[in-house]
């Protein structure tokens, strides 16, 4: 569209136009068929065009669209919270904001007002991770390891992690998986006796690491030591489970692989797997009743909070998910997949390592010494989009800098055939790069 205004991610270029959606394949104007292999933002939960999904926002729609949070309660929004309580018991308050990145910034908020509310106003700082992405806003960010997204703002962020991930195939200690004694883990209590307990609100952290590390998997013990460092120091524990919660590791939060539970979760991406914009930050009881006991309120919200048409959308998504089994469907199918993928590293000189969970999975790679890692990043992405198949760019490397690496993250509701297309197309794609 040369006479557009629209302002794209990448100014001047021309982007294709999407017609329409069904199930895991987008169709653009010129008729063109893609395989939706990255759900979008690793967002489409359920795939496109669900009609009883788009049924409930249109009855919803002829009922209300909007109200204003703090002038009245509405049903989806209630049904929505009880809902996740359900799921997800000993964090059953819900806030509803409209993005991840809002869910993050009120989690970050809730942390240091809880200890506002128990007089220990000191406690401020929060703790991260290098290759990490918490979002956008300034916030957020200040507390993301993503130095491609840092940069520019860098002087305007408060904060910058201060933690090494759990990055076995790249140790940033040099060290081996289990010898190492989760060293990466034990770290968090040298930062905390550098800056003292009472001073630090919580620790933030992805389960697995997406945009910024392409799917880095922690190992069994590293979150168990992490909430027991937290736990004796005092600090609140924020899982960022925006990418990975909702199902998406074939766990309803990805916490659940390590048996791990968070003081405060920010949800987003598949909570309303695209249909509307929500997301949401699940508390704990011991921190709204601290809150209750004290000031009586909360001190974030925006506008669009708590949105009814929004809500409907996620509460007919979510189950939508559970009256399909689809979670089930993850853990049969999942593994083929990945044994799959993993046939790749042979075959393809430049593939070091497949990693992830369930149907977030990340292929890194080494770029050719000619190719910088996000010129080759955009290379796999541009040559799969030609072939009709849509992967997720991330960063990689211990920099998160020098490797490259895509995410595969299909929607729950792919079958074993469209998994073997998937396949197809991807290994069209990496040939042409081999060709190349």
């Amino acid at each position: 569209m040369s006479n557009s205004f629209l302002i794209k991610p990448l100014l001047g270029y021309d982007y294709p136009t999407i017609e329409y959606g069904k199930g895991i394949f987008l169709y653009d104007s010129d008729g063109k068929e893609y395989v939706d292999g990255c759900s979008g933002a690793v967002t489409a939960n359920i795939g496109h065009g669900m009609e009883g999904i788009i049924q409930k926002m249109t009855i919803q729609g002829e009922r209300i669209s909007f109200v204003y949070r703090s002038q009245f309660t509405n049903e989806p929004a209630e049904e929505l919270a009880q809902y996740l309580g359900n799921e997800v018991p000993y964090a059953p308050w819900c806030f509803f904001v409209n993005s991840g990145s809002e869910a993050v910034e009120t989690a970050i908020k809730i942390a240091i007002q809880y200890w506002q509310e128990k007089k220990e106003c000191q406690k401020q700082i929060i703790l991260s991770r290098w290759i990490s992405y918490h979002g956008i806003t300034l916030g957020a960010l200040g507390l993301s390891g993503h130095g491609g997204r840092r940069e520019r703002f860098e002087r305007s962020l408060l904060d910058r992690p201060l933690l090494e991930p759990p990055y076995c195939s790249s140790c940033p200690f040099e060290k081996t998986y289990p010898s190492c004694q989760l060293l990466c883990a034990r770290q968090l209590e040298t930062v905390i006796k550098r800056l003292g307990a009472g001073n630090i609100a919580a620790f933030i952290a992805e389960p697995i690491i997406g945009a910024a590390g392409g799917c880095i998997d922690a190992p069994i013990g590293y979150y168990e030591e992490i909430k027991r460092i937290c736990d004796k120091y005092g600090i609140l524990f924020i899982a960022d489970e925006v990418m990975t919660g909702c199902g998406r590791t074939g766990r309803f939060l990805a916490l659940e692989h390590w048996g791990v539970k968070a003081d405060i979760i920010a949800l987003g991406k598949g909570l309303s797997a695209g249909y509307s914009p929500l997301a949401a930050t699940l508390v704990s009881e011991k921190i709204i009743q601290t809150i209750e006991n004290g000031s009586g309120v909360i001190m974030s919200g925006h506008t669009y909070s708590g949105n009814p048409l929004s809500c409907s959308a996620a509460l007919a998504v979510q189950n939508f998910i559970k009256d399909r089994n689809l979670l089930v469907n993850i853990s049969t199918l999942s593994p083929i997949l990945f044994e799959k993928l993993n046939e790749l590293v042979s075959l393809y000189p430049f593939i070091n390592e497949v990693r992830g969970k369930g149907y977030l999975i990340g292929i890194e790679c080494t770029p050719p010494e000619q190719s910088g890692a996000e010129a080759f990043t955009n290379l796999m992405i541009q040559s799969c989009k030609e072939e009709g198949l849509l992967v997720y760019p991330a960063g990689s490397g211990i920099d998160g800098r020098s490797l490259s690496a895509i995410i595969i993250a299909p929607p729950f509701t792919i079958t074993l055939d469209e998994i073997d297309l998937l396949l197809e197309r991807l290994k069209r794609g990496l040939n042409r790069i081999k060709g190349e």
